[in-house]
């Protein structure tokens, strides 16, 4: 027994102060960081995706040519991506925020769910001859990838997403005829008029 003594106190003995001092320090930067929202929603980006969107109404094929029709207005979704991705990568290097941080991958991960599932209900819409219904079934999911996404963004993007959402049940019950308006109207109107006032609000 006579070693009990000095183990006693080595396992009593405190930690050092410094390593209160990091342990602190990375609870208040996850904390922070956890509080924090994505700021780099890019309002010209925005902007821009409803110009493309607007571009593409005006020279897309009637949707009775549901296959060119498809194409067309598929084509114009990879281009308002590439156009989305650049102007966010852009505010944040303005800006200096990483765009993967942790804000930026819980935006991404909330809005790609959604998006996928747009997809693949898209791709059965289509396989069985209903495509009428596509453009209602884009803006309501994409309008829910954005309300989602944007819990953890600035209070304007959750409002975008929810207009884009009533705009894509008001699509469902319309006209095959409509196709063209009501996409130049939802992904047209609706990216311009909030990235104009994201862009106007919340720096770019």
């Amino acid at each position: 027994m006579p070693c009990a003594g000095p183990v006693r106190s080595r396992r009593l003995r405190p930690a050092p102060l410094h390593s209160h001092a990091a342990e602190d320090l990375r609870f208040i930067r996850e904390t922070m960081e956890n509080a924090a929202s994505f700021t780099a929603v890019p309002g010209w980006g925005g902007v821009a995706m409803g110009m493309t969107a607007l571009a593409t109404a005006c020279v897309a094929p009637r949707p009775s040519d549901s296959k060119a029709w498809l194409l067309t207005w598929l084509a114009a979704a990879l281009a308002a991506i590439a156009l989305g991705a650049l102007f966010v990568l852009w505010k944040a290097r303005r800006v200096g925020t990483p765009v993967l941080n942790r804000p930026g991958r819980k935006f991404l991960l909330s809005l790609l769910p959604p998006l996928l599932a747009g997809a693949v209900i898209s791709a059965a819409t289509y396989s069985t001859g209903q495509g009428r219904l596509l453009p209602g079934i884009w803006l309501l999911l994409y309008g829910v990838g954005v309300t989602s996404a944007g819990s953890f963004s600035v209070r304007v993007v959750p409002v975008m997403g929810f207009c884009f959402m009533l705009a894509g049940v008001v699509a469902i019950f319309c006209p095959s005829t409509w196709g063209n308006p009501i996409m130049a109207a939802g992904f047209g109107g609706l990216h311009i008029l909030f990235g104009a006032i994201i862009a106007r609000s919340y720096g770019g």
